[in-house]
């Protein structure tokens, strides 16, 4: 068997676990160490991680943390049954929408940002057809 979790870095640990309680409904589980909070949402987890602005990633990295938008080759993707609900709770938490996509037949999607600048997609639950 294998799971997966997804961490996030924020500047803030505080805001991290408000925006995503707010937009997605995730709740506060553990908080094992300083500056660590694993949140649970049904079956997925986020492991919201407090790293300053501008600290190195990894040992000998040249590149910093940053928290205004940029790009990852990395992002969430949330599948959601109420597609415009999801999206709106998303903005009102603090999330940017920058693209949306709308397929009446496969299922929409909108590509937003949170509030450190992390992109992820916001996808419409469609009911398969058999």
């Amino acid at each position: 068997m294998i799971s997966v979790s997804v961490s996030i870095d924020v500047p803030n640990l505080d805001e991290g676990v408000r925006f995503y309680s707010s937009a997605f409904g995730f709740e506060k589980g553990a908080a094992p160490i300083p500056g660590l909070v694993v949140m649970r949402a049904g079956d997925a987890e986020l492991c919201i991680l407090e790293k300053a602005a501008g600290t190195k990633p990894a040992q000998g990295s040249d590149d910093v943390r940053r928290y205004e938008r940029h790009w990852t080759p990395v992002h969430i993707d949330i599948h959601v049954d109420d597609f415009a609900s999801a999206i709106a709770k998303a903005i009102a938490a603090g999330a940017k929408r920058e693209q949306l996509f709308e397929d009446a037949r496969h299922g929409s999607v909108a590509f937003l940002s949170d509030p450190f600048g992390h992109g992820f997609c916001v996808i419409e639950r469609k009911p398969r057809k058999s």
